[in-house]
């Protein structure tokens, strides 16, 4: 089975696996294997849209009145490493860069390049 672990704080929280896999775990459990459900995805940006850049990152953060230390929790990453990213000094993989827009709810970034 190919499973992922995502832990928080050392502890696991979460187990990611395969829908093939998903569901055949379910019809051995006896439990009737549902259809996958339509996801409910925000709004994608449109090219003439502005998107903020991470420059912009600390001020969209204290703009929704969220600490630094509970951002990087939800996101899953170190406060240390959030200032890093806020400051300009990293630049984040795409999945941190996805949870953030995710959890400050902008539709996406525009690319840095």
């Amino acid at each position: 089975m190919d499973i992922q672990i995502i832990t928080r704080e050392g502890e696991p929280e979460y187990a990611v696996l395969p829908w093939a896999q998903y569901q055949a775990l379910l019809k051995a459990a006896g439990i009737e294997p549902q259809p996958p459900r339509a996801a409910t995805a925000r709004p994608a940006a449109t090219p003439d849209q502005i998107l903020p850049g991470l420059d912009q990152l600390r001020s969209l953060r204290e703009g929704k009145g969220i600490a630094i230390e509970a951002l990087a929790r939800t996101v899953g990453i170190s406060p240390s490493y959030l200032a890093l990213i806020e400051s300009g000094e990293r630049q984040p993989d795409a999945a941190i860069r996805r949870s953030l827009a995710w959890e400050l709810t902008v539709p996406g970034w525009r690319d840095e390049s």
